[in-house]
């Protein structure tokens, strides 16, 4: 398993908002591409309510298990890449032992392999560019019968990064929003509907 400290920066745009930005940043319909989340948890919520997210990510033909847990400094995610049969497996709810995150998860949170559910899926339309120290990420998102826009700023160090973001969203008008993650906004969706 691969591990990484990410800090992220996220606010949630408008559409008219998300379409300035993408035509300033000179994105086509050719820029973005589409991933599908499948989020997990077991049916008392143990991994959310440790403050960790577990996803099954689809992009690109490639499946990617992560794990994303509490950091000083942002999220510790840890990363493992799934054949397609042991992903598709874990989304129909049939359990595997094969895989060193359902271990880690094993080892760590008690949790067993049999205990893990597929909550439902969000799937996003993605176009990344470089901007300043970091990478700007300008996500369409549609789950549960809503869409949202949001545009995310991944940098190595947070004080740089928030100056900068501040400063791009300033130039564009675009107020701050207070702006759960994908899997926070997915799990309050699902308790609406």
């Amino acid at each position: 398993m691969k591990q990484e400290i990410e800090i992220e920066l996220k606010n949630l745009v408008i559409e008219a908002e998300f379409n300035e930005l993408a035509s300033a940043f000179s994105l086509t319909d050719e820029s973005f591409k589409k991933q599908t989340n499948y989020y997990f948890d077991t049916e008392t919520f143990a991994l959310k309510e440790k403050g960790c997210a577990l996803r099954i990510r689809h992009k690109e033909d490639h499946y990617t298990f992560t794990l994303k847990r509490p950091h000083k400094d942002g999220l510790m995610e840890s990363h493992e890449n799934l054949s397609d049969a042991d992903a598709v497996r874990l989304i129909d709810g049939e359990p595997i032992t094969t895989s060193d995150m359902i271990r880690f998860l094993a080892d760590t949170f008690g949790i067993d392999p049999g205990q893990l559910i597929c909550l439902g899926s969000l799937v996003t339309t993605r176009a990344e560019q470089t901007y300043k120290s970091g990478l700007l990420v300008f996500d369409h998102s549609a789950y549960l019968g809503i869409e949202d826009y949001e545009l995310e700023y991944e940098v190595s160090e947070r004080k740089q990064g928030e100056k900068e973001f501040k400063q791009l969203l300033d130039t564009f008008h675009i107020p701050q929003r207070k702006t759960p993650n994908k899997i926070e906004r997915f799990f309050k969706r699902k308790q609406i509907t």
